[in-house]
């Protein structure tokens, strides 16, 4: 038989919408999302959009996982707002593209379809039904330019949200990462950043700077943070709202203590405040393990990891995961997503990590390794970067460089945690995070480098910049290059320029991460595969609990949430039992869930 469930009202802090016990007494929701960054509120979304009743666990105190602390852009070929702004490409183009960057047997991967299919239609829904709005990228290029690229038309970001409209859910929200923020208030890439970093040179960017400045001020005084949001920490309040607004339950300070299994089936999970079951499934969703010092010591070359998300991202969903029968994928291109990171000492003694996305690409920039020699494209994406970091470290020792800048590009542009003029250099250079020489030389000495070596380097470098060559490393050829450099540079390459007048600074580069791509095998519809491959009834994982549907590869920005929220759009409809094209079988094991629910 069927199965009596009573519903009751439960009002403690933290629900969006009623709770069920059973029979038994035991908390029962029809569907459990462990974590609450894009891919579990997604799917969170989805679910109770379509009837179901949902409850999302977090461990940490606030909402948002790596999320919030990203910059909140997706790659979605095809997606509604390219088609708006008459960017059409046929659907074989992005697939094209995919299998000259994964390799043909990569390709194959039945997930990399419904993706592709699926990923426009999850953008759709959620514009056209939730809190969520985008804005496009139609001017942001694939990072590499191999058959089928495209220089536009293929990624979406989150739009600025008002944190207001939160309401008290405003202090469980995420705030910005402090290290590259500027006193907690998140500055957006495109035409935001480009008012700030004009601010010295065009009165109408700095009455935007200032405005800016003084609304976060009020800000902060009258609400305890900023409520302009924009980049990830936007997304994320985003679909907190939409969640909320369907009823959705929604608890920090929870962690996710073990899986409940019956008959081989995952029905709940575990918290320190009891077992809760899961009618239709639970969803692992808990950011990866960039934090999980085990794990990353198995997995990577290169052990001594500083990751830049979140440190409650410590592979709790791939423990559960395998606890109930799933395995970890650990045969992938890369198993983490490899980004450029300096170290910050913080005043209480800890340690940031400051994760280089922007300053590489610009004029006046360039990198060294332990040896004082160029070894990369510092205009190349964050992860490429790092991969050239590995190639070039001698085995058994520990992948290191320094990033370097004249003083117009530090000033102009900043370099890491220390930021551009008028914010002052001396925290930053009393602490040894930033490195100073009056000439090149003086510089190397102060970062244990060969003099000789860093001058030749940066001299050979210089004799091409001036032409706006670099035949070395091609930097700033390709279209991805060109656009990560300053558009309004006077020379014939937006992204290079000598550097000449001192003095000189750089900042110590180690081996860091945005997240990880190793996670639990699943199937198109977001099933956890048992060791067998067959998929374990109730268990479903989204965003980087999934294993990389990239394959460890990293084609373009937003190739991580873009399949987090596309695959939790997917598992949604799939709980609640609505149809998705080529899933059939899946929808035939939700049907017969639905049956014995009833």
């Amino acid at each position: 038989g069927r199965v009596m469930t009573v519903v009751v009202t439960d009002t403690n802090e933290g629900t969006g919408g009623a709770t069920g016990r059973d029979i038994s007494g035991e908390e029962s929701f029809d569907v459990v999302v462990v974590g609450s960054g894009a891919g579990g509120l997604a799917t969170a979304v989805v679910a109770a959009e379509n009837g179901l009743s949902v409850l999302v666990v977090e461990k940490a105190p606030v909402i948002g996982g790596t999320t919030a602390w990203s910059g909140g852009w997706l790659w979605i070929p095809r997606n509604p707002l390219a088609v708006r702004a008459g960017i059409v490409e046929d659907e074989a183009e992005p697939r094209r593209y995919l299998a000259s960057e994964l390799g043909a047997a990569s390709v194959e991967d039945p997930r990399l379809a419904v993706f592709l299919r699926e990923g426009p239609e999850m953008v759709r829904f959620f514009e056209e039904r939730t809190a969520v709005a985008f804005i496009d990228g139609n001017r942001m290029p694939d990072f590499h330019a191999t058959p089928g690229h495209a220089t536009g038309g293929r990624s979406v970001a989150a739009a600025p949200y008002d944190g207001r409209e939160l309401g008290p859910w405003l202090g469980k929200l995420r705030p910005p990462l402090d290290l590259i923020s500027v006193g907690g208030m998140g500055i957006a890439s495109g035409a935001d950043l480009n008012h700030f970093v004009n601010a010295t040179r065009s009165p109408a960017s700095a009455w935007y700077a200032a405005k800016r400045f003084l609304r976060h001020g009020w800000d902060l005084v009258s609400r305890g943070r900023g409520t302009r949001l924009v980049n990830g920490n936007a997304l994320a309040a985003r679909l907190l709202r939409s969640a909320l607004d369907r009823g959705v339950t929604v608890r920090v300070e929870a962690p996710a203590e073990a899986m409940l299994v019956e008959d081989g089936r995952v029905v709940g999970v575990r918290l320190p405040t009891g077992a809760v079951r899961a009618r239709r499934g639970v969803v692992l969703a808990t950011g990866g393990f960039p934090h999980d010092a085990a794990r990353v010591s198995a997995l990577f070359t290169h052990p001594r990891h500083h990751s830049a998300a979140p440190e409650s991202n410590s592979g709790d969903g791939l423990r559960l995961g395998e606890a109930a029968g799933g395995t970890v994928a650990e045969d992938l291109a890369h198993p983490g997503a490899w980004a450029p990171v300096s170290l910050v000492p913080r005043s209480d003694g800890g340690v940031g990590r400051f994760p280089h996305l922007v300053e590489r690409a610009k004029p006046g920039f360039l990198a060294v390794d332990g040896g004082g020699r160029r070894f990369v494209n510092e205009a190349d994406s964050y992860h490429d970067f790092m991969a050239a970091l590995f190639c070039a470290t001698p085995p058994g020792e520990e992948p290191v460089a320094w990033l370097i800048a004249d003083h117009a590009a530090q000033r102009r542009w900043g370099l890491g945690w220390a930021k551009p003029f008028p914010f002052p250099l001396g925290p930053a250079l009393r602490s040894g995070y930033l490195k100073r020489g009056r000439t090149l030389e003086v510089l190397a000495r102060e970062c244990g480098l060969d003099p000789a070596v860093l001058g030749a380097t940066v001299a050979a470098f210089n004799s091409h910049a001036r032409n706006g060559e670099d035949p070395e490393f091609g930097r700033g050829r390709s279209a991805y290059n060109r656009a990560q450099g300053d558009a309004a540079h006077r020379g014939a390459n937006p992204s290079l320029r000598p550097l000449e007048k001192g003095p000189f600074y750089a900042v110590r580069i180690v081996s860091g991460s945005l997240g990880t791509f190793a996670g639990l095998r699943t199937d198109a519809a977001a099933r956890v595969l048992g060791r067998r491959g067959a998929p374990i009834p109730g268990l479903f994982a989204v965003g980087n609990d999934m294993s990389s549907v990239m394959g460890g590869n990293y084609p373009s920005g937003g190739i991580t949430l873009g399949p987090a929220m596309t695959f939790g759009y997917v598992a949604g409809r799939v709980l609640a039992g609505v149809p998705v094209a080529g899933l059939a079988e899946a929808a035939v094991e939700m049907d017969e869930m639905k049956e014995r629910t009833r």
